[in-house]
């Protein structure tokens, strides 16, 4: 009957479909916010989903001892009482009829009435809890988490938001025929035939619940799916792997871009170098001739051996040169090598 009462409550509320109706009176504390619930899907059948409370909280499964900062806000939603008859004849009915035990002897339908006055709505705040996960990380030793991952439809859920009664509320079901005004008892004692039956719960009762989905990596790094597109689970090693390599792959690549753009424009240096050289009379670049300048040598003969040019050297190819001069010096090296003609010159030239 408690069942039947909040379906109908989370049908006639709404909120997009993410709302859930607590199953079980028993069990409806333990989908306060924050509360963890694996959800399953029955099978390809069955599109819709079985949510199954657990005794942990989402601090329970994360690595160290401090608590999760996020607070929780909480307003009235709305004040709820509803009666409707359900026909015996529907799904709805006879679920009521094996919930409740209630005798349907000469009945067709069965009233049904839940009071629950005033609810209030008690959620998360997402922002600041979305903020504080990037820091931690999931406790793979935990048993809830163990069970989970060796499960290929089980999908851990955080508790959003819950919904709860503000006051002790109550739920008849009465037997009946359709049309004929219907009476609710609420002592079995002035009901001998049970034709009647109620329950009476107390305050801060929750009856709707509506959750988060946990994606979790390998790492122990995990997402709230926010969106109803994202969807939670276990990263499988398969997808880590792949991910990992197209990573390697894109930084590579961009390393291998700006070592070819390096050379490229080192390249066009050089070009420039060499046009600005060729295109000059040989008076105006040949300063090495000139009395007073610095002098080519054969490195050879100095016991040093045939190496890349200083200038041209460090393009697409390493242009190598066995001249040089002792007069300059570059990075503590006491020499430098220079191709004959023309990069003696026009290293000169820039230097000078």
């Amino acid at each position: 009957m408690f069942a039947a009462a909040t379906k109908s409550f989370v049908k006639q509320v709404g909120d997009g479909g993410r709302l859930v109706p607590v199953p079980s009176l028993s069990e409806a504390d333990k989908y306060q916010p924050l509360s963890l619930v694996v959800k399953k899907k029955r099978c390809f059948l069955f599109p819709r989903y079985k949510f199954t409370s657990t005794p942990f909280t989402l601090k329970d499964i994360l690595l160290g001892d401090r608590e999760i900062s996020a607070g929780i806000s909480s307003y009235q939603l709305l004040n709820y009482e509803d009666e409707s008859d359900v026909s015996l004849y529907g799904r709805r009915g006879n679920h009521i009829v094996n919930d409740v035990g209630i005798n349907v002897t000469g009945s067709d339908s069965i009233a049904v009435k839940a009071s629950f006055g005033i609810v209030t709505k008690h959620e998360v705040e997402v922002s600041t809890l979305l903020k504080e996960i990037t820091t931690r990380k999931i406790n793979f030793d935990h048993s809830l988490i163990r069970q989970s991952r060796s499960s290929r439809k089980a999908v851990l859920c955080v508790v959003m938001e819950s919904i709860r009664t503000t006051r002790q509320c109550s739920l008849s079901v009465h037997a009946g025929i359709r049309g004929e005004a219907m009476r609710f008892h609420f002592m079995d004692e002035q009901n001998p035939k049970g034709r009647d039956k109620a329950i009476v719960f107390p305050a801060h009762t929750t009856i709707a619940f509506s959750v988060f989905e946990l994606f979790i990596y390998l790492d122990g790094a995990f997402d709230i799916c926010v969106t109803s597109v994202s969807k939670g689970g276990f990263e499988k090693e398969e997808t880590a792997t792949f991910a990992l390599l197209y990573r390697l792959r894109n930084i590579l690549f961009e390393r291998n871009r700006r070592v070819m753009d390096v050379i490229s424009r080192s390249q066009l240096y050089l070009d420039d170098l060499f046009s600005d050289y060729y295109d000059k009379p040989l008076s105006m670049t040949d300063i090495s001739l000139k009395e007073g300048t610095h002098i080519r040598v054969n490195l050879l003969n100095h016991n040093i051996p045939k190496g890349p040019c200083i200038l041209c050297g460090m393009g697409n190819f390493k242009r190598e040169t066995v001249y040089g001069c002792f007069q300059c010096s570059v990075d503590g090296q006491k020499y430098v090598r220079l191709h004959a003609v023309p990069c003696f010159d026009i290293w000169h030239k820039r230097m000078k």
